[in-house]
């Protein structure tokens, strides 16, 4: 059985995201979607928020689960057996440090893969800084991510509004 984890923040999960964890589950028998519990950057949404709605985005793609992660990624793919990380690629931005990425845990772990993969170019541009920045500027994202991430976000805007501190 070949496994691979798709590690992520998922701060939130977006449309993109989706579509490179269907795609790594069309190639492996099974794929761990890996939420990074304490991630370098500070999130919108909590650890336990983004695994549950990264649950239940993902809750009818045959062959996932969801699970939390702290530390490193190639210890993680090690406890679960996992062979290969994979990642998604959107543009040539993220290739630097994605290569630096995957070189660096090469050399952590020689037994575990990095794959990239690109999503559908619709979602090639999108990441989830960006659709913070355009839901806290009153942007229409649902085109960008699924109902009940969209409401989670907007129900997250309301609540650091000025207006909701009064």
């Amino acid at each position: 059985m070949k496994r691979a984890i798709c590690p992520g923040t998922f701060d939130p999960i977006t449309n993109g995201h989706i579509d490179i964890i269907k795609r790594a589950a069309f190639i492996f028998d099974k794929v761990t979607v890996a939420v990074v519990q304490s991630p370098s950057k500070d999130t919108l949404f909590s650890y336990s928020e983004r695994v549950a709605l990264v649950k239940e985005v993902t809750k009818d793609i045959k062959g996932i689960e969801v699970e939390g992660f702290d530390g490193l990624v190639v210890d993680f793919a090690r406890k679960r057996k996992a062979s290969v990380i994979v990642r998604g690629l959107r543009m040539i931005s993220d290739f630097e440090y994605e290569f630096q990425m995957a070189l660096t845990n090469r050399n952590l772990a020689p037994g575990i893969e990095t794959m990239f993969l690109m999503p559908h170019p619709q979602y090639s541009y999108i990441s989830s800084r960006l659709i913070k920045e355009a839901a806290f500027l009153g942007a229409d994202l649902k085109q960008f991510l699924p109902g009940t991430v969209l409401k989670a976000l907007r129900k997250k805007i309301d609540e650091s509004s000025p207006r909701a501190n009064k």
